[in-house]
């Protein structure tokens, strides 16, 4: 198991949710100082809508919390579904076979460009046909890509998915007896070259000379050719996350809004909530971490109850904070049991 993804994923789970309080905290705190409009931090008048200019705020905060939460949700609903295609149809989704046959000759060249460097690198070094996956799948496990062994696998890798381009043509014309085996070395090389690219700096002073350029290049064109996600597939995922929210809206909108605080929401509250809910997931999805949005605009308007001065409702705070430690966990238990029982099932029904 990679750690350091796990890691990752639950420092984002745990420190997003302070974020929002401490974040909608003090935007409440500066918008009272900066916009005293009296409406904004009112309790609403039932069944009165909103003067103009609070309605069109409330329009773009939540038209903000929408969008980050569709490009931070929707990234796991289309990975989740290009994992089934690819298990299922790798010939067709394994790569982007909608890359132009146009693209082969910037992509052979880019790919001689990196070898040059991967050759220099290496430094004489030279490694066996069959080891070369090894070699590179160990790099990455260890993260330690800087060594000669290393760039000698590289080089060989590489030119391996250069000749297959240069014998079909394109990735689109590539047989799919060929696919698995062009597609794993894509990969090893992206992520292998990734590795290495990292550090920005180190990275120039490694590969003088133009050197560091080339590889970002050839990395850029390996991640166009198997980070591929259908438009269908898109649209489906939209679709869904729409679908989903206008027919389920009720039980969240109502806890959020009437069951966290002990003070009714008002307009400023959910305002700040929504703009800091907003920034935390867009900042997260920048870094490539995954957060839920119901945890930060929860925590967001727990922390305008706590700048008024109302207090919080314990017995759903309570609940939300189980929520919370309990779904990780038992998402691991329930998925390894799953698993375990298809590795029993499968082979006993004859499917592998």
């Amino acid at each position: 198991m990679e750690w350091s993804q796990a890691e990752s994923v639950l420092l984002a789970l745990l420190v997003s949710p302070v974020i929002g309080l401490l974040g909608a905290m003090l935007l409440l705190w500066a918008m009272k100082r900066l916009l005293p409009d009296r409406q904004l931090y009112e309790e609403p008048e039932e069944q009165r809508p909103p003067p103009l200019h609070i309605r069109a705020l409330l329009v773009f905060t939540c038209t903000a919390v929408s969008f980050a939460h569709g490009s931070n949700d929707g990234q796991k609903g289309m990975g989740l579904i290009m994992l089934i295609l690819i298990g299922v149809a790798p010939t067709a989704y394994a790569l982007n076979r909608t890359m132009p046959d146009s693209s082969t000759p910037a992509f052979t060249q880019s790919a001689t460009s990196a070898q040059r460097v991967f050759r220099a690198r290496a430094a004489g070094t030279q490694v066996a046909p069959e080891r070369t996956h090894a070699v590179l799948q160990d790099a990455l496990r260890t993260k330690t890509t800087d060594r000669p062994k290393v760039y000698a696998a590289l080089n060989t890798v590489s030119t391996e998915v250069a000749t297959d381009l240069r014998t079909y043509g394109s990735l689109r014309k590539l047989p799919a007896a060929q696919t698995k085996n062009v597609r794993d070395d894509m990969y090893l090389v992206y992520d292998t070259l990734r590795l290495l690219g990292e550090d920005k700096d180190a990275s120039v002073q490694r590969f003088p000379g133009g050197g560091a350029k080339a590889l970002s290049d050839y990395e850029h064109l390996l991640e166009k050719g198997t980070r591929y996600i259908p438009t269908w597939v898109k649209v489906a995922v939209a679709l869904s996350l729409g679908l989903r929210t206008m027919i389920g809206w009720r039980p969240i909108v109502v806890t959020v809004g009437e069951k966290i605080g002990k003070a009714h929401l008002t307009y400023g509250m959910g305002a700040a909530a929504e703009l800091v809910a907003a920034s935390t997931i867009l900042l997260a999805q920048v870094k490539g971490m995954p957060v839920s949005t119901t945890q930060i605009l929860s925590s967001g308007v727990a922390g305008t109850m706590v700048a008024v001065g109302a207090g919080l409702q314990r017995s759903t705070v309570r609940n939300i904070a189980l929520a919370w430690i309990m779904t990780l966990p038992a998402a691991t238990l329930l998925s390894g049991v799953l698993y375990a029982m298809l590795l029993a099932v499968v082979p006993a029904l004859g499917l592998r």
